[in-house]
């Protein structure tokens, strides 16, 4: 292989040989490792190389290394340990490391994160020592470029997510932040090298908090990031501040003194920067502040119920409230009116802040927003009139309700008419801000005197321009959650504006310039109308449904007709807009839809059928059927010849995981729906359950729901699952094998709850089905690994709600099958009286799981008292 021409073709605009040259450097790599990594690390570290071909080297040998899943990235990490010589590594490790100090500075990022990707994998292992005095020293003794490298590396090799990684670099915290806080100080002449150390600093302060808990070092620290926040370099000003934020979200006890002596006044002094981006993080690091701050009193609240330790509160947002908030508000008249929706500039900071700052300070924010709405409200300058609005909307949330009550009662009506101020980001503002009111203060909305007028406006402003829509959408939305009155109820207060709501919708759905965002937002507010609709509302839902499946009816010739990528976005747009809204509607009608059932699902056939590969239509049309199935129950069973097709190509698609995950939960809601009806489609369902249960391709989230799935098939179909009982208790008890270390990742642990959660379901399924299926003899001999289960559960401080409640379920099931006290001994067990009293006396826990708990309870008194001759109530 000519490597440089192979790292040329890498390079190629022509997928063709871009793809070519791709596949012959993945078979050398897998020919020899060894081979392939020295001849890619020869020729980074050749200074008569062209320096597009150093950088593809680079990228080859950074690729050689990493993979997004982690058993792939595994695999690559034990090839590096298993198959190559160690002369090969030291001779590449030695390569990497000259090429940091490469006079071509993209040679030196490259190597950077190659070394950075060996780190990875040798310094859990100690096996590479001297890496770290080696960057150390380079930092200190090295030409700029190698300092500038050198740093770099060490940033990379502190962004990681590697756990066993993160754990090995609390050892080597004294030589990271020799080597950082030497090339950030105010000392070092080249702005490179002081930018680069100043961002490897702030990757490397949560590995430093044994040097942080030292007052001297931490002066130092703190010295040294507080002198970058006024370098000449913006660059290094930015990274300062992103200091400040990491280290404050980090260290909030230990920020008291400095905040006092130079916090307060460096932060106030970035937000007034010229610079964009120093003025946006320096914003930021006030939010950080008030985030912490709110999440303290949340943990002191929960601390005094639980008689646990408070955690250091400083009230730093409300001692700064006087000289914070009126910068914020200043900043809020900084717009940018030719700025972009999720442009995220200064004045969007400002307003993120100063929400915040609002839950943080509660009432204390008022006053000064008051002050300055007064001044700026009937402003000439737009920018201020903007200002005054969206500071009014920013504090709905926090204030106490008895205060923002009555400023709300007076504000509606001016904020109403902004909504026909000449300046369209105005009203834009005071359309967001009423969104904020209806979500935040709904209660001071009053449904006689404020919501005719209230809706009309929005109505309105939805009309009036499309840049309005977002807001006059989400406000409208959160209209509607908040006046939908008691779920059941025959009316409510939208009830007299329904119809006209609806048509408005409709009408502005079909303007000729409505683009593919008003129709989508449109559609929306379509949806929470309808799920909102009170009983009275049924006959104009029902209606609605004809001019939907015409709409839908109409968008099925359009495939034919698609000649671009964007013809096909706006096709799919619509055409997810519009199940959407189909769907709203199934599940309000709920079995009132069989009328229109099925020239619905005739549609939902055709819209799959003529799907293209890799479309996202599938995706709410499966959603859509589901809801149909649940309506229909036992009718649904006409359907399923002409759409298991469609359900087990999705089951069988692992490489759409979102599809086949999609396909996993549907198959829960026919079985459900369908009974035992649903039996004759079960072998194939098992299979692809199964199938994708032992898949290494799909993620082990899938696993789950899978388990919950075989549930929810056992108790369709009954005494019939005893077919899949065998295979399915072996898969669930060695899924039951399955832990996460206490200080393992939150991922790790969130999944075990959720694998124990599913296996729960599904025994809970399964005891069920036999008890309905008089089989329940067919259960004994996985009864004790069932008990297995639950005391694993009954032992795991982070059980979730939702794990308890399958747990009690599955304790009452099983004792409720077996009522004669045959298992009383593992009933007697004190973990299982343990269990049930404390979800049973959780107050913060659901009716439905507090009541679950107390039926459990009595099953187990019955399964006690039936092994002693005594039948307990």
């Amino acid at each position: 292989m000519n490597v440089n021409q192979v790292l040329e073709g890498t390079l190629s605009p022509d997928a063709a040989i871009r793809h070519n040259a791709e596949r012959q450097l993945s078979q050398a790599a897998e020919v020899d490792l060894s081979g392939y990594l020295t001849a890619l690390a020869q020729e980074l570290a050749s200074e008569q190389a062209q320096a597009h071909i150093r950088a593809a080297a680079g990228i080859a040998l950074k690729n050689a290394f990493s993979a997004r899943e982690f058993a792939r990235q595994q695999e690559v990490q034990q090839k590096w340990l298993q198959q190559v010589d160690l002369n090969v590594k030291r001779s590449v490790k030695e390569l990497a490391l000259a090429t940091l100090g490469s006079n071509d500075a993209r040679a030196g990022q490259s190597a950077a994160q190659f070394v950075a990707s060996i780190a990875a994998i040798e310094i859990p292992k100690d096996h590479w020592p001297e890496l770290m005095p080696a960057l150390v020293r380079n930092v200190g003794e090295g030409s700029t470029h190698l300092k500038q490298a050198s740093l770099a590396t060490i940033g990379f090799i502190c962004e990681t997510e590697d756990l066993d990684l993160r754990d090995s670099l609390t050892q080597h915290s004294n030589a990271i932040l020799t080597a950082v806080v030497q090339g950030a100080r105010k000392e070092e002449p080249n702005s490179d090298v002081r930018h680069a150390a100043i961002v490897a600093l702030g990757d490397s302060l949560e590995f430093v908090r044994t040097n942080f808990d030292n007052e001297g070092e931490r002066n130092y620290i703190m010295q040294v990031i507080c002198e970058a926040t006024q370098a000449e370099d913006s660059r290094v000003q930015q990274g300062a501040y992103g200091c400040l934020n990491r280290i404050m979200a980090l260290y909030y006890d230990k920020m008291s003194f400095y905040m006092e002596k130079a916090l307060f006044g460096l932060t106030i002094m970035g937000m007034k920067s010229e610079e964009e981006d120093v003025a946006k993080l320096a914003i930021e690091f006030w939010c950080t502040v008030c985030e912490e701050e709110i999440s303290i009193e949340d943990d002191n609240l929960q601390a005094q119920t639980d008689s646990t330790e408070l955690r250091t509160y400083f009230s730093f947002a409300r001692l700064a409230a006087q000289e914070v908030v009126p910068v914020l508000l200043n900043l809020l008249t900084k717009q940018d009116e030719d700025a972009s929706d999720d442009e995220y500039n200064v004045s969007r900071a400002a307003y993120q802040c100063l929400q915040l700052y609002a839950q943080a300070v509660g009432s204390v924010i008022i006053p000064p927003v008051l002050t300055f709405i007064e001044s700026n409200l009937r402003s000439e300058n737009w920018h201020n009139r903007d200002a005054a609005v969206s500071a009014f909307g920013a504090i709905m949330e926090g204030p106490e309700d008895k205060m923002l009550d009555p400023l709300v009662k007076q504000a509606l009506p001016v904020l109403i008419g902004m909504m026909d101020d000449k300046v369209v980001q105005v009203k834009d503002s005071a359309a967001y801000a009423l969104g904020r009111i209806c979500e935040s203060v709904s209660e001071a909305i009053d449904p006689n005197e404020h919501l005719p007028v209230l809706i009309q406006c929005l109505f309105a402003g939805l009309s009036d321009n499309p840049k309005m829509a977002s807001s006059c959408c989400w406000a409208l939305m959160n209209l509607a959650d908040r006046f939908a009155g008691e779920p059941g109820c025959m009316e409510n207060p939208l009830s007299k504006h329904f119809q006209d709501s609806v048509t408005h919708i409709l009408q502005v759905t079909e303007r000729h310039d409505a683009d593919n965002q008003l129709r989508t937002a449109a559609y929306e507010v379509l949806n929470t109308f309808v799920m909102n609709s009170a009983g009275d509302g049924f006959p104009i839902v029902a209606k609605l449904s004809d001019v939907i499946l015409q709409r839908l009816e109409g968008t099925i010739p359009m495939q034919s007709q698609i000649v671009s990528v964007e013809d096909r976005i706006t096709l799919e747009e619509m055409q997810t807009s519009l199940t959407s809204v189909l769907l709203a509607i199934i599940q309000r009608l709920e079995s009132e839809i069989k009328p229109q059932a099925d020239r619905s699902m005739h549609i939902l056939l055709q819209m799959l059928q003529t799907a293209p590969a890799n479309s996202t239509t599938p995706d709410i049309v499966f959603s859509t059927v589901g809801a149909l199935a649940t309506s229909l129950e036992g009718d649904f069973a006409k359907y399923m010849d002409s759409f298991v097709p469609f359900l087990y190509n999705a089951l069988g698609n692992q490489e759409e995981p979102g599809l086949c995950a999609m396909a996993i939960g549907l198959v829960s809601d026919i079985t459900r729906a369908l009974g035992e009806k649903a039996q004759p489609y079960c072998d194939a369902f098992m299979n692809y359950l199964l199938n994708n249960l032992r898949s290494t391709t799909l993620s082990n989230q899938f696993k789950p729901a899978i388990l919950q799935c075989f549930g929810d098939i056992a108790q369709a179909i009954g005494g019939h699952f005893e077919t899949y009982l065998s295979v399915v208790a072996q898969v669930l008890q060695q899924a039951s094998t399955v832990s996460a270390s206490p200080d393992g990742s939150y991922e790790m642990l969130d999944y075990v709850g959720s694998l124990r959660e599913g296996i729960s379901d599904a025994w809970g399924g399964i005891i069920l089905a036999m008890k309905a299926g008089h089989k329940t003899q067919l259960i004994q001999p996985f009864v004790e690994s069932i008990f297995q289960l639950l005391s694993i559960i009954s032992q795991d401080q982070n059980r979730s709600e939702a794990l308890l409640r399958s747990a009690m379920g599955v304790i009452g099931d099983l004792a409720d099958s077996f009522p004669n006290g045959e298992y009383a001994q593992f009933y007697r067990a004190d973990w299982i009286t343990s269990m049930i009293r404390e979800t049973r006396t959780n107050r913060d826990f659901q009716p439905r799981t507090v009541d679950t708990a107390r039926w459990a309870r009595e099953q187990v008194k019955r399964q006690i008292g039936g092994a002693q001759g005594v039948h307990q109530v």
